[in-house]
């Protein structure tokens, strides 16, 4: 995605439009953390992105950059994990 200021408030906006953060969830009553939304964000995203790596560099058009997401209501320690395959 283009990481311009402008265009993540309007997808942080149209992601509380589509899963609001204030609605109830089932998973938030049963685990009490509050962070049913979040999960749903993140199934309805998906856990990764497939990208072409091309001599050795990533192929990108000139506004793309590769964001990392979190939808969770508090910080947490996350690992990435990056995966290239293919031919040399």
């Amino acid at each position: 995605m283009e990481f311009e200021p402008a265009l993540v408030e309007d997808f942080k906006e149209k992601l509380e439009q589509l899963i609001s953060s204030r609605e109830h969830s089932r998973h938030s009553e049963t685990w009490g953390d509050d962070n049913g939304f979040s999960h749903m964000r993140a199934s309805l995203m998906g856990p990764g992105v497939t990208m072409p790596v091309s001599s050795g560099r990533l192929v990108r058009g000139t506004w793309q950059q590769v964001v990392y997401i979190d939808h969770d209501n508090r910080s947490r320690d996350r690992e990435i994990f990056v995966q290239l395959i293919g031919e040399n």
